[in-house]
């Protein structure tokens, strides 16, 4: 949903005019979508039907390293021996929760996976705490004593008790978790959920895993910030809800140019096709996505809902 934050933040040399005009496209922007959003919420009786596991996370296992995309900006991977979840959201709404319904946006296409397919996932990191990341329900429903938690600054009250354990990751920090090492890194996005509680930070994480360095920024505006750390094997970056949001969502051509001062061999596009958060057509960033690479070094890696990948030997085989 949107917040302050997401209205009132932008270039640091945008004057008040130009935020104003901003503002006034953002609230039009969301007036298109959240009161149909909010009606359909009431009539939904589907919300909270679970089907059955696939058996996805005994999958991933049998390959390494092995992504798969679950929708939106969710990731499962198996790198060096370690399952880890990134942002996982697989409920069929999202938004808040009142007197038992969730009152927010649907999912425009169902799930791979239920939240009990990935229960006992080595580590879940969470980039931020918008709905569209920080998902309570599935969280709720995925939670094991076995799994560990990384969040950013001011979003660890969020997440279940459920968990194993749950650490904060400043930006700049870095954290061992078994044979991996995590390392967090400030993009150019804000962390707020609701409309007061400015205090929650946004994180990218870098995954150094056996020789391989993965880089899975999230959400993210066009920023210079990840330069300064590749090269990277496989950079994950979210390639929608550009329009109007561009001063915190990076467009597919921007990801791209990232992805180059990065260093990074291939790129997974994530946060896309999955709920209308903006006004671009659902299928317009990856068009936009693979007509820009063409002039780009970084192998754009298409991850087909679901499937398990090696983004490297797919990046390679292209």
């Amino acid at each position: 949903m949107p917040t302050i934050e997401h209205m009132e933040k932008g270039p640091a040399d945008a004057n008040q005019g130009d935020r104003l005009q901003r503002a006034v496209r953002l609230v039009r922007s969301t007036a298109r979508r959240y009161p149909r959003a909010l009606i359909g919420s009431l009539m939904d009786q589907t919300e909270g039907r679970i089907t059955q596991p696939t058996g996805l996370l005994d999958r991933i296992r049998t390959s390494d390293p092995a992504f798969a995309w679950l929708g939106h900006a969710s990731l499962i991977c198996h790198l060096a021996g370690v399952t880890l979840a990134v942002d996982p959201v697989l409920s069929s709404r999202i938004g808040a929760r009142v007197g038992g319904r969730t009152l927010g946006l649907p999912r425009l296409v169902p799930a791979p996976a239920t939240p009990a397919c990935i229960r006992g996932v080595d580590l879940v990191l969470l980039t931020h705490a918008h709905f569209d990341h920080l998902d309570k329900p599935t969280l709720r429903a995925m939670a094991d004593r076995g799994t560990t938690v990384i969040t950013p600054p001011g979003c660890a009250s969020l997440v279940p008790d459920e968990f194993g354990a749950v650490h904060t990751l400043g930006a700049g920090r870095s954290r061992p978790v078994g044979p991996i090492r995590v390392t967090a890194v400030e993009p150019r996005h804000w962390g707020a959920r609701m409309w007061l509680d400015r205090h929650r930070h946004v994180n990218s994480y870098i995954v150094e895993a056996d020789g391989l360095r993965v880089l899975f920024a999230g959400d993210t505006a066009y920023t210079h910030v990840f330069s300064e750390h590749g090269p990277f094997d496989v950079a994950a970056f979210g390639i929608g809800a550009y329009n109007p949001w561009v001063h915190m969502h990076a467009t597919p051509e921007q990801v791209l140019t990232m992805c180059d001062q990065a260093e990074a061999a291939c790129m997974v596009p994530i946060h896309h096709s999955t709920f209308e958060l903006s006004d671009e057509p659902t299928d317009e960033p990856m068009r936009r996505l693979l007509a820009a690479e063409r002039s780009n070094s970084t192998r754009v890696v298409e991850m087909p809902l679901g499937a398990l990948l090696d983004p490297t030997e797919a990046a390679s085989r292209a």
